[in-house]
């Protein structure tokens, strides 16, 4: 039986800008079954890297393959359509009276703001994606009255209408209180718990937003990778000092963290 393909491998990425190095000689392996973290202080390379991920910036040198297709040999346009992403840049630009489930159902043809009509197969796939978000009730409700976690979960939702190999999650608790934040967090933990889950890639600055279910991390500094792999092996004090550049203690209760500065 041949070993299965990873769902991403990038190979030596590099890419300059102006004559800035902003990213150098990543390397980074997800294979099927696994949820990553991606870990960094800002201005580590994580947003870079999100943006060569889902072809935004185009990488000066190295590889990105996704499901077996190379950037650059394949339609981009297509592939992009197996990573879905939900960051505020997309949350920033919905439709203010646009209805949660019209919200969802467009994430099938990536439109924001969809102007088409939403068929009776995708209204029924959408009120679905609706309910494993645990956001049926808002199925009616305007993004306008939403609360931002439960903007989180509608456009959580929506990148899954497009059936994704891989989401991404680009630091999704930015602006909700502490309460919100762990109510989302533990929905982020059933999520990545479903049998059909695709690959989730959460990126943050907080470790304590790196929940059981993610079982490897991937940790940069200043465009470099500082550390990679399995979570047990990965997450200490001594990697984390080096990438906030500061002394910190890692703690660990019940499967979660705490990062202390020293």
């Amino acid at each position: 039986m041949k070993p299965e393909k990873p769902i991403l491998k990038i190979s030596n990425l590099r890419i300059v800008r102006d004559g800035t190095v902003i990213l150098d000689d990543v390397n980074w392996c997800v294979a099927h079954g696994e949820h990553w973290a991606m870990l960094g202080a800002n201005g580590s390379g994580k947003t870079s890297l999100l943006s060569a991920l889902t072809g935004y910036l185009m990488p000066t040198g190295g590889d990105i393959l996704l499901l077996g297709k190379t950037y650059g040999e394949s339609d981009w346009r297509e592939l992009r359509k197996k990573i879905g992403l939900v960051s505020s840049s997309v949350r920033q630009m919905m439709a203010e009276d646009e209805p949660a489930l019209e919200t969802v159902a467009s994430g099938k043809y990536a439109m924001i703001d969809f102007w088409g009509t939403v068929t009776r197969s995708e209204k029924a796939r959408a009120l679905k994606l609706l309910r494993s978000v645990e956001c049926a009730y808002l199925v009616a409700r305007p993004w306008r009255v939403l609360s931002q976690g439960e903007r989180q979960r509608v456009l959580i939702g929506r990148a899954l209408m497009a059936k994704p190999r891989v989401l991404i999650l680009d630091e999704p608790c930015a602006g909700l209180d502490p309460a919100a934040r762990e109510h989302f967090l533990q929905f982020i933990q059933r999520l990545g718990a479903q049998k059909n889950s695709p690959t989730l890639v959460l990126v943050t600055h907080h470790v304590e937003e790196i929940m059981p279910v993610f079982s490897h991390v991937l940790i940069l500094k200043n465009g470099r990778v500082l550390a990679s792999g399995k979570k047990s092996a990965v997450m200490n004090s001594k990697n984390l000092s080096r990438a906030f550049t500061a002394r910190a203690r890692l703690e660990t209760m019940r499967q979660r963290y705490e990062l202390k500065m020293c």
